[in-house]
This record gives C-alpha cells, structure tokens and sequence, in this order.
C-alpha cells in the first residue's frame, strides 16, 4: 500500500469521514515517510502543520522507525497535541516543568519502546537531566524530529529563543537518514534562509500563501489608554462569538478584562502569571464559548486553537508585521468571516522599543559576568553574581543561559562557573538583528497608517510571493474603522483607572546574602499595600509624572484622591492611627510634603521618624533584589530622637518598583515598636509590568 493510500486513510481516523488533504500536506507527509528528508514548512496558521508530523509520525513507526520528537515552544499546544496524537493510535508523552514527577516513568517507556511521541520544551533542551538521561535514548533511534515553531531558531525571528539553539546540537547527533520536519507559519525570506542553513545540507522547502480570506482587518488609532478602553467596551459586543484582546502586559491584561466585566462584558486574564491549572481552564471555556473575551498575553499565543474564534482585537500594537500576523491569525480558521481589529497609540513604541532594547545582553555585561565567574575561583550562584554584578535577574539569567550553551559557562546545579573555553560576542550580527527589528517596527507603524488592503501588506512583509489585495478589509471596502467613542464612555474609563488600585505585595523573605544577619522569613512583614496607579497612565498616573518630574510638588486633586481611595477603596485594616514617610535624598521635601497633606486629609498624625544617608545612592539604580535590598538597608534608619507610636501606621512613598524599600522602612518602624505597617504608593513604576 503507497503512502498516499495510508496517509489518506489516517487523515480520515484524524479529522473525520471527507477530510481532504490541503495543499502541500500530503507533499510534505511524502517528503518525510518515502524519502526520510530534511523539510520546512511554510504555511498560513490553521493550515494543519500537526497533521503532516502525526501522520509521519505514525507511518514511520509502522514502518519499524524510531520514536518522533516533537520541540515546541507552548504547553498549551502539548495538551491539544496529544489528544490528537491518541485519535490515531499514537502513543503520546510530554515531558516539560510541569510533570516532573512523571520523568522516570517516561524515561523507562522510552527503554522499553512503549513510546511513538514525546513533545518536549525547548527548555529541555537546555536541563542537565534531560540531556544526560533522556537525550541519548533518541540520538540513538529517533524516527522523526520535529521542530515546532522553527521560527524560535533564528535571532532574526520576531519570537528568537536561546534555548532553540541546542537543536544544533541535536542535529548532529541524529543518525544519518532520519527525517526532519520544521514548522512555521511567521517566517520572511531572511528567517527561512537561516532556519535552512540550521537544518543543513538538502533542506526541502514547503511553502504556501499566507493570506486568509475570511479574516477582516482593520486599524484604530487613539488618544490614550481610556480611549481604548471606551472603545473596547463600546464594540466588543457587537463582534461575532468569541474573541481575545491582546495586551503587551500582565497588568493590562487584568486591568482590561477587569475594565470590560464591569461594563457587563463576560471577559476574564489569561497570563503566564497564572498557574497551568488555570490557564487550561481558560482555554477550556474560550474554545466551549463560556465567554465573550479572553484577555491575554502572548502567552495566549502559538498552537492554541478556537476553529470558530470570532475575532482578534490587540489593545497595543506588536512589535513588528510578523508577530502581529502570528497572533491575528488565531482568528477565522473556520469561519466564513472574522475580524482582527488593531488598537494603536502613543505609548505603542515605548514598550515596543523596550522589547528591542532587552532582547540581547550587552557585551559588557556578559564580559562582566565572566569576569566575575573567573575572578570566583569557584562556582557561585545567581544570588551571589547579583550582589556582584548590577543587572537585573532577568538579565544574569539569559546571559548565562546564552553563555552556557555556547560553552563558555558550565552549570552544575544552581551555581555556575567559568570555562577555558573563549569567548566573543557577534557584535556585528546582534547590530544587523536589532536594526532589523528596528525596521520592523518601523513597517507596523507604517501598517497603521497604510490606506491600502492591510492583509496584502502582512503578507508582503512575511515575503508571501502570493500576496495580493484581499478585498475583504476595511480599507479594501472604503468603510474604515470607527473611533467614535461617546465622551461619558471616555470620562467612565478615566474614573475606572483612577479606582483602579494596583497591589502592592508584602515581602516575606530576606534575600539571602544581600544583608549580614538579614536572612529566613521577614518577622513580622508589611501588611498587603495599595498604589493608587501606574506611573505616567491615563488615570492618576500622568499626575504623579507632572508632580515628580515637573512640578516638584503634588497637587491638591491628587491629594483628595489619595485619601479618598485609602478610606472609601482599600480601608486597611486595622486602620492607620499615624502617617510616615519614606525620606528621599534626590526630591527633597516631596514625598514629605505629600505625606503631611495626606495626613491633614485622612485627620491622622504626621510623625517624621524615617531618615536617609546624605550619602544614599538612588533606589532606582539598583537593578537587582539584592542590590536593591542591601542599598535599602544601607540607606535608612530611625530617627533615634522620635518617640515611635505604638499604632498601626500608613507608610507612604511617591514611586514603587521592587518593594524593598517599603520592606526595609517597615522593618524598621516595627523594630521601633510601631504597630502593623501598612505601605501606600502614589504609583507602582510601570517597570512592573
């Protein structure tokens, strides 16, 4: 029996009686079975790049073949990926952060050949244990490697993922005629030639039109964040079925759907935040219906599929013509008509250029990294290259991770230490990358304001040789979008951000080694405290921006509604019997100045019992939690003159980012013999989000 005759009747088994194969599929399914090839697939999201690497999957291991390996990117796509597996008798595992507890089990299946498909993360990839334990069961006698998502392998993709680049590894080690299969549905010219030459010599490449014909476009740009809010609460009710706002933030994405449900609009937040558990029962209820819209991240992202998703609006504009194309794209898979609506405004290019700007570790800092790892003698761990070296976490840890897998760092457990291995940076090409995106970014701006058809120019800007007018968007039918928004709905979301307090959670554990004789649990912590907005929104947070950087002083509207948030909105409890202020070196008399006219507000005592160094360096330069603890602690002290009173107090500050200078004054009034502190922030930085 041929290929085609096999895979025809699986397909049936897969997706039900008449399905057909799609262009290319069957192409690629013989590509990979017949001649056991290297193939990249190019095709439109939707297009049912699964379907090609189930089938091969299953006929090669009917063919006596080795086990496939699937590397993709998302756990939500593995859940959804081995339903279907088991809808044609392929028995599928995964193995990824959230299982450990079933990694022997897997690995003992594996020996025993009880295994047609493993997915795994590309964090894998790059964990000890998988490499040393599970790795060497499939260089020996894989089928069928598959790499999900392949775009993730190229520094010029939108969506470039270190831990990709142990596919190289992998690559080599695959006995000679194994097939590999590569899948994107986001890659221009420039990323499918360098996943190309990753995959090696003969690569086969399968490559279809990007354009969907039931999906509508359109663009609206607006004035600020409450316009986009009125304007979502204005016409998200008349979209078709179910749809999902992406938002750029963690925070928006609770502020938004927050937003919509008080508007009677059923929407609920969907971030990487949440716990597994949780985001599955998200996906659950969008794929059933259960809601209007699902407010998400990218985390919402690759390999989730709603066939009848009604519609895709984005709240900020992506980064760049080819992420927007991949997230858009969740929408209309089998529907005749679907809308993806695009939000544009001023703070679009502030968080977008951030993304370019932390996208690769400078050279100096990896240098510093090595240097520190050197100049230890010995391993040393993340903690301690944080007191060491003035970076962010987040940074240390890509930097190490990069270093690691081009061999210039080893790992053992949690500590690292330097190699003989040398080392250099590709300056040249991170420049080429970055102005790259650049550039990127600079053709989605130009998509806001294109007058032409908006799917033709997605689809040029993914180098689609098909692309051509759709006729379907809103350009394309002279009708675009409506920003009219009613000035009640604006002035309702203004009020909305304004009551829209941000959290503030307490501290519980000194970080380990910033501080001698600071370390286990923080006895007794802060209570939970309240920011009255994000630094610079469209709520009270461009207020607290004139005051600190303009004026030098808060105004009186800011003041009452300060104090009338703390009483009517938060009431801490128990409630505050005095006021403290955290002292600031740089803006002096500032938050004091705040301080002594909340106190007046709220009808509590003002008492000046917190001092800082002459000498203190600012909070905001430290980058890290042990930097920014130990400068904390370095930094304050109690006025010994100042009689502490007993009572549960307020302690409030203008700006807050890592919590530890809240934490640390806190500790101190306690120690002092104040009652439960309660912290209050005029804005939380935006850094948090």
């Amino acid at each position: 029996m041929t290929v085609d005759v096999r895979a025809e009747a699986l397909l049936t088994e897969l997706a039900g009686p008449g399905a057909t194969f799609r262009p290319h599929q069957l192409e690629a399914v013989r590509d990979l079975v017949d001649d056991h090839a290297r193939v990249l697939c190019v095709q439109r999201t939707g297009w049912g790049k699964s379907a090609v690497y189930f089938l091969a999957t299953r006929l090669l291991r009917d063919e006596g073949a080795g086990p496939a390996l699937i590397v993709s990117p998302l756990l939500a796509l593995m859940r959804n990926q081995i339903a279907a597996a088991e809808r044609l008798g392929i028995r599928a595992h995964t193995i990824n952060s959230t299982n450990r507890a079933a990694w022997d089990e897997v690995r003992e299946l594996l020996a025993a050949d009880a295994v047609d498909l493993l997915l795994i993360s590309p964090e894998r990839l790059n964990n000890p244990q998988f490499r040393e334990t599970m790795l060497p069961l499939f260089a020996e006698r894989v089928g069928l490697l598959v790499v999900d998502e392949a775009h993730c392998i190229s520094d010029w993709g939108h969506d470039f993922r270190p831990d990709y680049r142990r596919l190289a590894e992998m690559l080599e080690r695959l006995p000679e005629g194994v097939a590999v299969l590569a899948t994107t549905a986001t890659a221009n010219d420039r990323v499918v030639a360098d996943v190309a030459e990753q995959l090696g010599e003969g690569v086969r490449i399968v490559r279809g039109p990007l354009a969907r014909a039931s999906l509508r476009l359109g663009t609206v740009t607006l004035a600020d964040q409450a316009e986009r809010l009125a304007w979502l609460a204005k016409y998200i009710p008349n979209l078709p079925g179910s749809g999902i706002v992406y938002c750029l933030t963690v925070a928006d994405t609770q502020r938004v759907a927050t937003w919509l449900r008080s508007r009677g609009i059923d929407a609920r937040a969907y971030n990487a935040a949440l716990s597994t558990e949780e985001r599955e029962a998200l996906e659950d209820a969008l794929i059933a219906g259960e809601m209007k819209a699902l407010v998400a991240t990218v985390a919402l992202g690759m390999g989730f599929d709603k066939p009848d998703l009604g519609w895709v609006v984005h709240y900020q504009r992506p980064g760049s013509p080819i992420a927007y194309y991949q997230q858009v794209g969740r929408a209309g898979r089998a529907v005749d008509s679907a809308w993806g609506i695009l939000l544009a405004g001023r703070e679009d290019d502030r968080i977008a250029e951030y993304f370019i700007q932390t996208a690769f570790p400078p050279t100096v800092n990896m240098e510093g990294i090595l240097e520190t790892l050197e100049a230890a003698g010995g391993p040393m761990s993340v903690v301690g290259l944080q007191s060491a070296v003035n970076l962010p976490k987040g940074r240390i840890e890509q930097a190490l991770k990069l270093l690691e897998i081009d061999g210039a760092v080893a790992r053992e457990g949690g500590r690292f230490t330097r190699t003989a291995e040398p080392w250099a940076q590709d300056e040249a090409r991170i420049g080429r990358v970055i102005a790259t995106r650049r550039a990127e970014l600079a053709e989605m701006q130009a998509y806001v304001d294109h007058t032409g058809c908006s799917m033709e120019f997605l689809a040029r800007a993914l180098d689609d040789p098909a692309a051509e007018p759709c006729g379907k968007c809103a350009n394309d039918l002279g009708r675009p979008m409506s920003t009219e928004i009613d000035r009640d709905l604006v002035d309702a979301a203004i009020e909305f951000l304004r009551r829209d307090l941000r959290t503030i959670g307490p501290r519980k554990q000194w970080v380990a080694d910033a501080v001698p004789g600071l370390k286990g649990r923080i006895d007794p912590p802060n209570e939970l405290g309240m920011a009255l907005c994000v630094y610079g929104d469209a709520g009270w947070g461009r207020d607290v921006q004139r005051g600190r950087e303009v004026d030098g002083r808060f105004d009186r509207e800011l003041i009452v509604g300060a104090a009338k948030a703390i009483r009517d909105r938060w009431h801490p409890v128990p409630w505050p019997e005095w006021i403290a202020a955290v002292p600031s070196v740089r803006r002096p008399g500032l938050i004091d100045g705040f301080a002594r006219a909340l106190a007046r507000e709220l009808d509590l005592p003002f008492v000046d019992c917190l001092r800082a160094a002459a000498d203190a360096e600012p909070q905001e330069g430290m980058l890290n939690s042990v930097r920014q603890l130990a400068n904390a602690h370095r930094t304050l002290a109690l006025d010994g003159s100042v009689i502490i009173p007993s009572g549960p107090v307020l302690l409030v500050d203008d700006l807050v980012d890592s919590g530890w200078t809240l934490t640390v004054a806190g500790w101190l009034l306690r120690g002092g013999g104040s009652g439960p502190v309660h912290p209050f922030a005029l804005a939380a930085s935006s850094g948090r989000e």
